[in-house]
C-alpha cells in the first residue's frame, strides 16, 4: 500500500486532499443571535439547512436576490458596484501584492490548479512591473 505525502511540508496534507475550510470570523459568529431569533420567528416554517447565509425562513439564498443584497450593499458603503465575481479577482491581486506564496493564494481562493490562480486572477501592478524592470536593469549594468 502506497503512503500518501504531503504536498508541502508546512501544509502537512496529503496531495489532492481538499483545502481545510477557514474557520468562521468573528462577524459570522455574532450574527449566531440572529440566525437564533430569525429561527425563532420562522417557527414552524424554519427550514434547517446548516448554512451560514438564508433567507428569512432558513432556505439557501437565491442568486439574484444575493446579487441584488450585494449591489445594495456597494451603494451603501461608498463603493462602485461591481460583480460578485471581481471580488475574488481582487483578492486573489491582493494576496499577490502581499507577496502570500501562490499555494495559499490557491486555497483561500479554493482553486484546484495553480495555473488558475496565478494567470487568470491574479494582476501584477504597474508601480511593481516599474520595480521589476528597475532592478532587471540593475542586475544588466553590472
Amino acid at each position: 500500500m502506497r503512503r500518501s505525502r504531503p504536498c508541502c511540508f508546512r501544509l502537512r496534507r496529503p496531495c489532492g486532499s481538499p483545502a481545510p475550510r477557514p474557520r468562521p470570523s468573528a462577524t459570522v459568529r455574532s450574527s449566531a443571535p440572529d440566525y437564533r431569533t430569525a429561527r425563532d420567528s420562522a417557527g414552524e416554517s424554519w427550514h434547517e439547512t446548516g448554512l451560514v447565509f438564508t433567507t428569512a425562513s432558513g432556505r439557501p439564498v437565491e442568486p439574484s436576490n444575493f446579487r441584488r443584497s450585494f449591489a445594495n450593499a456597494c451603494v451603501k458603503a461608498g463603493v462602485r458596484k461591481v460583480h460578485v465575481h471581481a471580488t475574488r479577482k481582487t483578492c486573489a491581486s491582493l494576496l499577490v501584492a502581499l507577496d502570500i506564496h501562490p499555494r495559499v493564494a490557491m486555497q483561500i481562493l479554493r482553486h484546484s490548479q495553480i495555473a488558475v490562480t496565478m494567470n487568470v486572477y491574479s494582476e501584477v501592478s504597474s508601480e511593481e512591473t516599474r520595480k521589476a524592470l528597475k532592478r532587471l536593469g540593475d542586475h544588466l549594468e553590472l
